[in-house]
């Protein structure tokens, strides 16, 4: 379990491919200051496994063909700069929101537009996950927990969703640095999915 507080930007050194699943190594001092074998660290959003560590601040993580199908890490390539979160303690604050470190989808930026001290970023969003996206509701994108700030109308071809970023967010994630077309992981808010299916079970249930 994550919260979507980005704890430091990274940089995959190393990527090994192989037939369904690949084997990254990524350079983050700071997460994997206390990490061990089998924590949990989210890598632009995406909740994989510490399998290695170094004592200059690498670790390495394997990549199932299903992370790779539905995330951004695809085509992943040494030089990278990901965001890097820890897995939540039991203890710690929930910062942001209730984030899973399981991508539903690939996003991609269609603008940004400069504030005063601010940047205004949409980003398309898959047709099967604007149904779960609503204004002043969460997002995670690049394992980033961000405020919903604008949304487009239900039914369009192309739905897309509008972010906020904050100084802070500019400058301590790679959302701050992200071209206009590029990729982005998303994660939708697990609630508004659990009651969706709640609600398809009690309709069954009616129906029968």
């Amino acid at each position: 379990m994550f919260t979507g507080i980005v704890e430091e930007i990274g940089e995959v050194v190393a990527v090994e491919f192989g037939v369904e699943s690949a084997k990254l190594t990524v350079r983050g001092p700071l997460v994997v200051s206390d990490a061990v074998h089998g924590a949990s660290i989210a890598v632009d959003g995406v909740c994989l496994t510490v399998i290695e560590q170094t004592a200059t601040g690498e670790f390495t993580v394997d990549v199932m063909q299903e992370s790779l199908e539905r995330s951004s890490l695809h085509d992943v390539k040494a030089g990278r700069r990901v965001n890097l979160e820890r897995a939540m303690a039991a203890h710690g604050r929930l910062g942001g929101h209730i984030v899973q470190g399981h991508v539903d989808g690939v996003g991609q930026l269609l603008s940004r537009t400069p504030g005063e001290a601010w940047e205004v970023v949409r980003c398309a969003i898959p047709a099967n996950l604007a149904r779960y996206v609503v204004e002043k509701g969460s997002i995670t994108i690049d394992g980033t927990s961000l405020t919903v700030s604008g949304v487009s109308d239900v039914g369009v071809a192309d739905p897309w969703l509008e972010v906020s970023l904050i100084p802070t967010t500019l400058e301590l994630t790679v959302l701050g640095s992200k071209p206009i077309g590029a990729d982005v992981n998303l994660e939708v808010d697990v609630l508004a999915k659990y009651v969706e299916r709640l609600n398809a079970f009690e309709k069954l249930g009616q129906e029968r």
